[in-house]
């Protein structure tokens, strides 16, 4: 399973993940440890790449310069985008733990997310230690940082509504805050069930290019993915048991249907935006600045 395919299970996990904690359902815990292994194993190999790239990578001989540059490319790819789907899962379930009263859920995925963020701060220091990863390369992964960092807090922040303490898990849980501010207004409005399609629209739209063709650790990617499904409400699977997903029942066809979905929202916005100020923050706006 690519990477990108784990971005797009980030958004589902959090649309279908309130309806996963209001049910009080307890959560396999056989899906539980197997998200547990994949992700531990996942994490053993990011930190073999990562550490051998560190001990041989140098300013004169940084690491896009070697042949196997696309597989460490792949893998320090894999940890920035991955980063969505660990945030918002362990997001639901120190929600669903909260709502039953127990602590089952959550420590596993807290802590896969802390080693998760260790993996990162390694990849951040190959792009700012001058000898890991040159400029040209450091420049394009931190743009590809930042992107998944704002695309957490949006994901993160729709779960703000089923559980405000969940933002603790956001990169910045105020701007985690304000997209869901903004996603709850949008919702409100006439055509509000428009809002989430095009959510899910821009962030594919905002992944589709720029990625390694292959995940280096495609196997281990879909044995997290299945254990998250395996968690998720019944009525995601069809009468085969094949999920129904973005990936295979598309909420869009092409960016240009979310292009002309954006152009409508503004267009309504200019004519419901009451009672939020003289200059109220449009969603459209900001699935722009994410996109």
């Amino acid at each position: 399973m690519h990477a990108r395919q784990l971005t797009e299970l980030a958004a589902v996990v959090a649309a279908q993940g309130p309806v996963l904690v209001e049910s009080s359902l307890p959560i396999p815990q056989t899906s539980i440890e197997e998200y547990w292994l994949g992700s531990k194993c996942r994490l053993d190999r990011w930190g073999r790449v990562l550490r051998r790239i560190g001990r041989s990578a140098t300013p004169e001989q940084p690491a896009e310069t070697r042949r196997d540059w696309p597989y460490i490319r792949g893998v320090i790819e894999e940890v920035l985008t991955g980063e969505l789907l660990t945030r918002v899962w362990t997001a639901v379930l120190a929600a669903h733990d909260r709502r039953l009263g127990v602590a089952e859920s959550e420590p596993v995925g807290r802590g896969i997310l802390i080693s998760h963020l260790e993996a990162r701060h390694r990849v951040l220091s190959l792009m700012v230690s001058g000898g890991g990863i040159g400029l040209r390369w450091a420049v394009r992964l931190n743009a590809l940082r930042r992107r998944c960092e704002r695309w957490s807090d949006m994901l993160v922040g729709y779960l703000t509504g089923v559980d405000p303490q969940v933002a603790e898990f956001a990169v910045e849980p105020d701007r985690a805050r304000d997209f869901a501010e903004d996603l709850g207004y949008r919702q409100q409005l006439a055509g509000g069930r428009q809002a989430w399609p095009l959510v899910i629209a821009s962030l594919r739209g905002a992944f589709r290019q720029g990625l390694t063709l292959s995940s280096p650790n495609g196997d281990l990617n879909l044995r997290i993915a299945e254990s998250v499904l395996a968690c998720l409400p019944a009525d995601l699977f069809d009468s085969t048991g094949l999920f129904r997903s973005i990936w295979v029942t598309r909420l869009t066809h092409a960016t240009a249907d979310a292009e002309g979905m954006i152009e409508r929202l503004v267009a309504e916005e200019r004519g419901h935006a009451t009672g939020r100020g003289t200059n109220p923050t449009k969603l459209a706006d900001r699935l722009r600045e994410l996109g």
